[in-house]
């Protein structure tokens, strides 16, 4: 069975979509977690000021 050059570009776009789908939720997944343990730490520090005056 011969592929089609068409064929071959549209499994290259989906596949590279695919990559940047995964690419994209795994840093905003961790960028997610990195950006609430921040205003944990941010949260917990301003109490600990507060507690101190």
């Amino acid at each position: 069975m011969r592929s089609t050059v068409g064929d071959v570009a549209y499994k290259a776009l989906t596949a590279a979509l695919g990559a940047a789908t995964l690419y994209l939720g795994a840093t905003f997944s961790v960028n997610l977690y990195r950006g609430i343990s921040w205003h944990s730490a941010q949260s917990a520090k301003l109490e600990k000021e507060k507690s101190e005056e």
